[in-house]
């Protein structure tokens, strides 16, 4: 499958973006703070099929030697043809000066071995939704 990569945040959709967050069961938001996050990221990816908007990613950083990657997602009907490899690579290239961190959805985990993320074994997080987050998984 043929995909084109953009990186500005000008003319995006954004129901666009909190709808597919929602249905691939991630973290979701009215489309206007998605806007503002993905406004305020270092770096953003995303990944179009035929004009549609298929997929994206962010990274949050110093730009220094530290970066976050989040909301990275893509439309279910297109997952398991590379557009989630694409985009992560393409923030692993951007941000290649900088340690990369993230937190996966669980059981995503195995996706994010196969481009070279291993799991840390002093993670550790403050959710404003604790119970929440343990109860899907994210924390003990």
């Amino acid at each position: 499958m043929e995909i084109e990569l953009s990186f500005d945040t000008s003319g995006i959709n954004w129901d666009i973006i909190a709808s597919t967050l929602k249905n691939v069961g991630m973290a979701h938001y009215p489309p206007e703070v998605h806007k503002r996050a993905f406004e305020a990221s270092h770096t953003t990816v995303f990944a179009w099929h035929n004009g549609q908007l298929i997929g994206f990613g962010r990274a949050i950083s110093d730009g220094v030697y530290q970066a976050a990657v989040y909301d990275v997602a893509v439309s279910p009907e297109h997952q398991g043809r590379g557009v989630g490899s694409a985009i992560i690579k393409t923030i692993q290239t951007r941000l290649s000066h900088c340690n990369l961190i993230l937190y996966a959805s669980p059981g995503k985990e195995g996706f994010y071995t196969t481009l070279d993320f291993r799991k840390m074994k002093t993670g550790m997080a403050h959710f404003k939704n604790r119970d929440a987050m343990a109860a899907k998984g994210f924390t003990e």
